[in-house]
């Protein structure tokens, strides 16, 4: 497997944010997202097989625990990937797998918790999630659209609502994207679209979803990585 970093930090998106998480970043991606925080991740890494990634995900946390499997894109690395996340699940931890949807999810483990990132008009790669996807979405699974502007969310909330989500999985998210050079203050002053004004959105059209801000940009520097 090639892997750009492994380590441990707060969860800072999805219904687990704010949970202490192993992140297993592997290396590699396919689209290329206009707001993409984690592009330092395309290109590089170092070789591993499973058996050390999951050594090294058990020193992180011996016990168990929150781990994510995330990129780049990690379905890339299918046939290892697999593997690993089985491993990782018959040693009692709590494995979520964060893709974009684009790769086939039909062979990821059942108790896998799945964080489909669907790609709205504005991320530069519409049309890129597989609806044949939405047939491997299960009660523990959440989906997530990365908003810009009013465009996006309007994508998002059609698609939520044509797809019935709110029904086929625990969590629908929506996400302000953040500015891809954002540093210095903690702040939404870093929010392509603005937090309060997409809630308001949300609260108008009574959209089934809840409204998720990355933690971790909040907690630490929004540039700095590995966290």
């Amino acid at each position: 497997m090639q892997i750009t970093e492994i380590y441990k930090s707060i969860q800072g998106e999805s219904t687990y944010a704010g949970v202490p998480c192993v992140f297993v970043r592997l290396t590699g991606c396919n689209l290329r997202c206009t707001w993409c925080d984690s592009e330092y991740a395309f290109y590089g890494g170092r070789r591993m097989t499973p058996q050390e990634v999951f050594d090294q995900v058990e020193q992180l946390s011996p016990t168990g625990g929150l781990v994510e499997v995330t990129g780049g894109e990690p379905m890339l690395q299918e046939r290892e990937l697999i593997s690993l996340m089985q491993r990782l699940l018959d040693e009692n931890y709590t494995v979520l797998l964060e893709t974009s949807g684009e790769r086939p999810l039909g062979r990821v483990p059942h108790d896998v918790i799945k964080i489909v990132d669907v790609k709205c008009p504005n991320s530069g790669e519409p049309d890129t999630f597989h609806v044949e996807n939405l047939e491997t979405l299960t009660s523990r699974d959440e989906v997530k659209f990365v908003l810009s502007d009013r465009t996006d969310y309007e994508f998002a909330r059609d698609f939520v609502l044509r797809h019935d989500l709110a029904q086929r999985v625990s969590a629908v998210l929506f996400s302000p994207a953040f500015e891809k050079e954002a540093s210095g203050p903690r702040d939404s002053s870093h929010c392509l679209l603005d937090p309060q004004e997409l809630a308001q959105w949300m609260l108008a059209d009574n959209v089934p979803a809840r409204l998720s801000l990355q933690l971790h940009k909040f907690i630490w520097d929004p540039a700095l990585k590995s966290v």
